[in-house]
């Protein structure tokens, strides 16, 4: 935000509905992906901001992409760190996914609360950064959780530091975790009703060659041959060297000299 701020662009940032410092809703159980895609809106509305650019990471860029194509009008330009575009809804490919992936274990009511209920929440956090900064799909055997992977003795990645760890920490001890396995793990197989799956917006898609994500099947192939260009025409992709699914944290600055780049490139102005 700094960054491009100091370029001149008006940066917003702000915790989805029951994240962060957010309201909890309601009913955590029954919410989808289409209450995030109202909360952007919504949020553009509430600041008289007829256009934006959207910047969303992992599961954030699925809302990014959703409001794109469901929005076309609010999006002036679209960036996505560590995943594409994949127009169907992720459900359709689950059965294609190892057995004891975290995506599957996290989907099963009460598991991922008995799984994460062990620890306090600031060792969940060190878990999930640690295992997921990893070039490896996190898959637990039979007789596993998720947090078993995790080696006590592996230290936190050299650009997580103990005072990231705490603030993140100090979040998720806020909203807890309800909200965040029903939206998306839990709601994945809801059909928001999308009848043109194209995003006509100057796009920019941003992934550490080391990412975890490029082991989904065919999700490195689907990125590199430019397939993805069939629902994004107007795609930029760039790799960077020795990124892990974290990359924007990793490798700051490439990344915000790559999302100014990409800002001055199309115009975009506010």
């Amino acid at each position: 935000m700094m960054a491009v701020a100091r370029h001149g662009y008006r940066a917003i940032a702000f915790d989805f509905r029951g994240y962060g410092l957010s309201d909890q809703p309601a009913e955590p159980e029954k919410a989808t992906l289409k209450d995030l895609i109202d909360d952007v809106v919504g949020l553009l509305d509430s600041l008289d901001i007829n256009k934006a650019v959207l910047v969303g990471k992992d599961f954030g860029a699925r809302p990014a992409f959703l409001v794109s194509a469901l929005h076309p009008e609010r999006v002036s330009g679209l960036v996505t760190i560590g995943v594409p575009y994949t127009p169907q809804r992720p459900s359709a490919i689950q059965n294609l996914l190892p057995k004891g992936l975290y995506i599957s274990r996290w989907q099963e009511p009460g598991r991922a609360e008995a799984d994460f209920g062990r620890f306090d929440v600031k060792t969940v956090i060190r878990n999930i950064y640690t295992l997921f900064s990893r070039s490896e799909l996190p898959i637990a055997g039979d007789d596993q959780e998720i947090m078993d992977l995790f080696d006590p003795s592996t230290p936190l990645p050299s650009w997580f530091s103990e005072q990231d760890l705490s603030v993140y920490a100090s979040l998720y001890k806020n909203s807890g975790f309800r909200f965040a396995l029903q939206v998306p793990y839990r709601s994945l197989s809801v059909d928001i009703g999308i009848a043109d799956p194209k995003v006509i917006a100057p796009a920019l898609l941003i992934m550490g060659d080391k990412d975890y994500s490029l082991k989904f099947p065919g999700i490195e192939d689907y990125i590199r041959s430019g397939a993805v260009k069939k629902f994004v025409p107007d795609l930029n992709i760039a790799f960077l060297a020795g990124g892990s699914h974290f990359v924007h944290e990793q490798l700051p600055h490439q990344v915000n000299e790559l999302i100014i780049t990409f800002l001055d490139k199309h115009g975009i102005s506010f």
